[in-house]
């Protein structure tokens, strides 16, 4: 599926979890001349043994080609293949088996909330992620990293037009779910055990009026102490989670 973007995936847990899950996908593993720490060595004597090129440079220069993130004296050039466009969205809906679970994300700009959102998407079993290509933090190093090798396998769809692209998934029999602090119902009295679509908004303003006007449901989480809102990636974890108990219930 998808084209061939190449990126960098920066650290050791980065590096090692395309190793691990997509060696065929990596094009070269760059290491720090002054390192000593066994795991990159480690990681560099698979590579080789996985036939793949190991280039040893200044740890000056890896901190450039990171641009000052924290490298841990390994980096990697990875063929993004799990990376798609609209329309890809058609033959990644065809290609599941059994019902969609699909996670939006309309405007998630903080990349540490992105990257906990893909990672825990990709543990709950959601089958592909959406974003906008504008008003979004986008697949940089710092998302990949935190989202600890789910970025690099689970299908990432950017997408020019937002609400075209759901409106598509609706035709597709698709049921979409939003999250509002100003809904009605409670994210436990929803049926949620069918194709679905969970759609979270940005961090400040949530959801764009359009999104949140296609959406076929509106719940809130219910809140029991004094705070009155959830972190986005930790919303999302809830809701993806109460989504999987309930098909779990089938």
């Amino acid at each position: 599926m998808g084209g061939n973007s190449v990126c960098l995936l920066i650290g050791i847990h980065s590096v090692a979890s395309a190793l691990s899950n997509m060696p065929g996908q990596v094009r070269v593993i760059r290491i720090a001349q002054e390192s000593h720490n066994p795991r990159v060595r480690k990681l560099a004597s698979l590579a080789g043994e996985l036939g793949i090129s190991v280039v040893m440079e200044p740890r000056a220069l890896l901190e450039r080609r990171s641009e000052g993130q924290r490298h841990q004296d390994i980096i990697a050039e990875f063929a993004a293949e799990n990376l798609l466009t609209e329309k890809d969205l058609d033959r990644v809906l065809d290609s599941i088996d059994g019902p969609p679970l699909l996670l939006v994300l309309d405007g998630v700009q903080d990349p540490h909330n992105l990257g906990a959102c893909i990672r825990t998407a990709e543990a709950a079993g959601v089958h592909a992620v959406i974003l906008p290509r504008d008003r979004s933090a986008g697949l940089t190093p710092v998302v990949r990293r935190v989202a600890s090798g789910a970025a690099e396998v689970l299908p990432i769809l950017i997408v020019t037009n937002l609400a075209a692209i759901l409106r598509r998934i609706k035709e597709k029999g698709v049921w979409l779910l939003g999250t509002s602090d100003q809904a009605k119902q409670s994210l436990y009295e929803v049926g949620m055990n069918g194709p679905m679509a969970l759609v979270m908004g940005n961090e400040e303003k949530g959801m764009r009026r359009l999104t949140s006007e296609l959406c076929d449901f509106l719940v809130q989480i219910p809140m029991h102490g004094s705070v009155s809102s959830l972190n986005i990636s930790v919303a999302t974890g809830v809701c993806l989670f109460e989504m999987i108990r309930q098909r779990g219930e089938e």
